[in-house]
């Protein structure tokens, strides 16, 4: 070789210790591998899992201390983290973990992109089911406020989830209508009834008290459909769309249907 040629180092080649003679059969013998791999050196040591060098030694909680006197037994068990000797009479709140979870009251409300203010619903639950109504807004708890309106289909102002409402392509310009701002969630909470209490004579009377409709309901009610009636009246055929209920007959598929 001449002076400027260098020597090109070749790298080595990973191979296995024991190369396959056949498909199957090595070269060499167990016994001989436990001694090219040098297994007897971990004979006597156990290795640890990764759960085992995960696991941390706990800390002691308690001591043997040395007690002097005859009749004390010599040593004592001695706790090296003492209990509170007072306890608060009232439980501190204390804000729990909860991993970055929100309260029902801070979730998104999110709407379909079908259903817009003045879209023709269609409900599927509840004691109007099956009758068309008008959207009119979302709510902060999400729920859509809907009316049919009542002088119509005798749907009045009532809350319903977008999940059993089926949006069709009809829809009313509800645009600048001023909907009252007292129709909120609060609005619509029911109270509880109670039972009155027994007097002379009444010990057996035990009917609850009967739910009324408030004065300011039946207000609101009308101040809605006196906004609403107009708007229909100028689109025509829609009162008696309005008035008409949903219903499957035989033959009607719902998947191939066109809302």
């Amino acid at each position: 070789m001449a002076e400027g040629d260098k020597k090109v180092v070749r790298k080595k080649r990973h191979a296995s210790r024991n190369p396959n003679l056949v498909r199957g059969i090595g070269r060499f013998s167990r016994s001989v591998m436990y001694a090219r791999r040098a297994m007897y050196k971990w004979k006597n040591r156990t290795t640890k899992t990764k759960v085992e060098k995960k696991v941390k030694e706990r800390p002691r909680a308690t001591v043997v201390k040395t007690v002097g006197g005859d009749k004390n037994g010599g040593t004592r068990v001695v706790k090296l983290r003492k209990m509170p000797r007072y306890y608060p009479t009232e439980d501190v709140p204390r804000k729990l973990k909860s991993h970055g979870k929100k309260p029902f009251c801070q979730h998104k409300r999110n709407l379909r992109a079908s259903i817009t203010p003045g879209t023709v619903l269609i409900l599927l639950t509840g004691r109007h089911r099956g009758k068309r109504v008008v959207f009119l807004k979302q709510l902060s708890s999400g729920l859509l406020l809907v009316t049919g309106p009542l002088a119509l289909n005798r749907v009045p102002l009532r809350r319903a989830h977008q999940k059993f409402v089926i949006a069709t392509n009809t829809k009313i310009d509800i645009t600048g209508m001023k909907i009252p701002k007292t129709l909120n969630d609060a609005y619509f909470k029911k109270k509880k009834l109670k039972r009155p209490r027994h007097q002379e004579g009444e010990i057996f009377d035990t009917e609850k008290e009967k739910y009324q409709l408030t004065e300011q309901r039946k207000e609101d009610q009308k101040t809605v459909d006196a906004l609403l009636l107009p708007r229909i009246k100028k689109i025509p055929q829609m009162k008696g769309y309005l008035r008409s209920s949903f219903c499957l007959s035989n033959g009607v598929y719902p998947h191939k249907l066109v809302f």
